[in-house]
């Protein structure tokens, strides 16, 4: 715990939504210097309490005490005012802005009138140095990276100059360089007296960084340890309220005929003559650094790019996709590494989500035959297990395991028998992890072909059966045993180059 004083502490919030208590009776509280983290499976309650807190929900009952004094009526300007920051998981941004104007939409630098574009620009650029990134401050943030979307975030939240800030999910799309940069400001925050709200599903960062952990379970507070007194079985224990006994399931499938090959793959300036071979039963793995080229070389097999060279086989003949609709049609599924940007339409219901691309399949009229769609979804919802009050409600209102599951039921009623998934569980809970990977079991031992793209290395090795392994947009390296995945056998072929 930190040295300073208590800054903030919330007493007795509860919080109900239609057909589901989000918080129930929940007291918490936070110091100076301190980094608090909170932990739990998604839908527990964390980001709720946050958003509580920073302004976004108001609490049905219960206080929150800011520096001795209770808050009444709130918002998230006023917290703001307050000094009480936040890091969201998912991006919010402005895509046809600049990393600048982003960086101080709402606040500008305006002199009579005139808006001064060449003062905040060198002001963002001294924030992003501030956490170690050197990006120029006049470039579109539509132009970049996931990880360089998250770096501009977590400098927006520090440039406020808070004393608290949220930080939900901060590293879940950011290369490990990028993360030493970010505990090496949250180290000076700290000794600035800044108290930090940490939430992640990354038990070795959390253990690393925090001074406390606390276990939320089912929208209630299960316990609060001293970081230095716990260990990770524990706090996992206190997470699903049982012991997870294989993290990744066992399986014993004999890889069947070859699916899906490429051959000589290229897109100029982006990646080159990359090629790979993925068969029936197979779950190949592709590691990598950000920016290794990975993703790039999927949407082109998903027809969501084109290719300037190369051919694409499946089941042995060659097949010209230049669209999804033409990956679709061959029996190619994507899981998008952005869930919410990508692969989900958030103002729709689960229902429709799940059916939205295969209406022409299943629907043969102008008019939806509604009793066949609600059949077909609450399917998904039962085999994908799905946790939602039931399937007219609001995807986005889902936590993020059970909106990942939403894609991927979308993506088996889409029949496809070769399955790409990009970072199939960025941001969701051990207990999430653990329903996704014996869905990717399932998926292999009904004779499909899935292929992983992961940061995560346990993930990556735990799953694979082959890697293949990319470095700046080459292909460096293949482990065709799965007994010689190894953590260290990856990286050296990337430290080669």
């Amino acid at each position: 715990m930190g040295n300073g004083k208590q800054l903030l502490e919330m007493k007795h919030i509860c919080k109900a939504f239609p057909g589901v208590v989000a918080l129930n009776d929940v007291s918490f509280d936070l110091h100076e210097g301190e980094v608090h983290a909170l932990m739990g499976e998604n839908g527990a309650g964390k980001s709720t309490l946050m958003k509580i807190l920073t302004g976004t929900y108001k609490q049905d009952s219960g206080d929150i005490v800011y520096k001795g004094e209770i808050l009444e009526k709130r918002d998230e300007k006023f917290m703001l005012s307050m000094g009480v920051a936040i890091i969201h998981q998912e991006l919010s941004y402005v895509p046809h802005l600049t990393i600048a104007e982003n960086l101080f939409l709402g606040r500008e630098i305006v002199h009579h009138g005139v808006l001064h574009q060449k003062e905040m620009n060198e002001k963002a650029a001294q924030w992003l140095a501030n956490v170690g990134v050197d990006l120029n401050p006049k470039r579109l943030m539509k132009s970049l990276m996931v990880s360089e979307q998250q770096m501009v975030e977590i400098a927006k939240a520090i440039s406020y100059d808070a004393n608290i800030i949220v930080m939900d999910e901060p590293t879940s799309a950011i290369t490990d360089r990028e993360v030493e940069n970010l505990f090496k400001v949250i180290a000076d925050l700290k000794a600035k007296g800044v108290g930090i709200i940490y939430i992640s599903h990354k038990m070795d960062e959390i253990l690393r960084i925090s001074d406390r952990v606390t276990v939320f379970r089912d929208g209630c507070l299960v316990d609060t340890f001293q970081s230095d007194e716990v260990d990770i079985d524990q706090i996992i224990i206190a997470m699903v309220g049982r012991k997870l006994t294989d993290v990744f399931p066992k399986r014993s499938v004999e890889p069947g005929e070859e699916m899906l090959r490429i051959d000589g793959l290229t897109r100029k300036g982006v990646f080159e003559d990359v090629s790979f071979a993925v068969r029936r039963g197979e779950v190949l793995g592709v590691a990598g650094l950000m920016g290794a080229g990975r993703t790039e070389v999927m949407r082109c097999v998903c027809g969501l790019d084109k290719y300037d060279k190369g051919e694409i086989y499946v089941n042995g003949k060659e097949a010209r996709i230049r669209t999804p609709k033409d990956a679709i049609t061959n029996g190619i599924g994507l899981i998008n590494e952005d869930r919410k940007g990508v692969g989900l339409v958030l103002p729709l219901s689960v229902k429709h989500n799940l059916t939205l691309s295969n209406l022409n399949k299943y629907f043969k009229t102008p008019l939806l035959v509604n009793r066949k769609e609600n059949e077909l979804a609450d399917k998904e919802i039962k085999e994908l297990h799905i946790k939602t009050p039931g399937r007219n409600y609001p995807v986005r209102n889902l936590s993020g395991g059970n909106q990942q599951k939403v894609v991927l039921g979308k993506v088996m009623l889409d029949e496809s028998e070769i399955l790409i998934m990009d970072e199939p569980t960025r941001g969701i809970d051990v207990g999430a992890k653990v329903e996704i990977y014996q869905l990717i079991n399932d998926f292999v031992k009904n004779g499909k072909a899935v292929i992983v793209i992961s940061s995560e290395m346990p993930e990556l090795i735990g799953l694979s059966d082959r890697i293949v392994i990319m470095h700046e947009g080459k292909l460096v390296g293949k482990i065709d045993q799965k007994q010689d995945i190894t953590q260290e056998k990856i990286m050296e072929y990337v430290m080669k180059q």
